[in-house]
């Protein structure tokens, strides 16, 4: 009885010593977009961005198959290259930002399909509303030469139903798509 009290912490010590060590990975925000573009008229596209503020990237696992996607965008820098649609599109007729100013996501599964391709689960809250959304995701790792730190680039596109969210719920398709294509390039700096 007493070899195996004397077992127990012998064999904490080893599951905390062989834990995979996180790798924490930080955003550069001057390298990184997100943008979008969503059909008008059914003939062509509005495309526009907003400013990410915040986005990290944890994982344990070298191919990043473990992990842990956040990001944070603020809808008050909605750019569509027009001014007077931009405030139309920060009222309450869309995405009414003095109530919700930002978009958020977390993922909740990464999943790698094939060498630098992954599908990534997670819950995107956009206009009070919280949705599950899988997109997918091209992410490449390297050295930049400026201060051998490693980087890793990820490349998510995908396309989310604006309904999902209510917004400019009642705008018919013929007019507004209810599709929104999605594409964000990330850039992040080893922590």
């Amino acid at each position: 009885m007493t070899k195996k009290l004397l077992l127990l912490p012998v064999l904490a010590i080893l599951l905390v010593a062989f834990k995979p060590i996180e790798t924490k990975w930080k955003l550069d925000a001057v390298h990184s977009h997100l943008g979008f573009a969503v059909g008008h008229l059914a003939v062509s596209e509005i495309v526009g961005s907003v400013v990410i503020t915040e986005a990290s990237i944890t994982s344990s696992a070298d191919d990043f198959s473990d992990a842990v996607v956040t990001m944070k965008a603020d809808l008050n820098t909605i750019d569509t290259d027009n001014d007077k649609r931009d405030e139309h599109l920060k009222t309450a007729d869309f995405f009414d930002t003095a109530k919700f100013p930002d978009i958020t996501f977390q993922s909740t599964a990464f999943k790698k399909v094939s060498t630098d391709n992954y599908t990534i689960t997670g819950n995107l809250t956009m206009h009070g509303f919280t949705k599950p959304v899988t997109l997918n995701a091209t992410v490449k790792t390297g050295i930049n030469p400026n201060n051998n730190k490693a980087i890793s680039g990820m490349k998510i596109t995908g396309s989310i139903k604006r309904t999902d969210f209510e917004i400019s719920k009642d705008t018919p398709e013929a007019i507004l798509s209810n599709d929104v294509a999605i594409v964000a390039n990330l850039e992040f700096g080893k922590e």
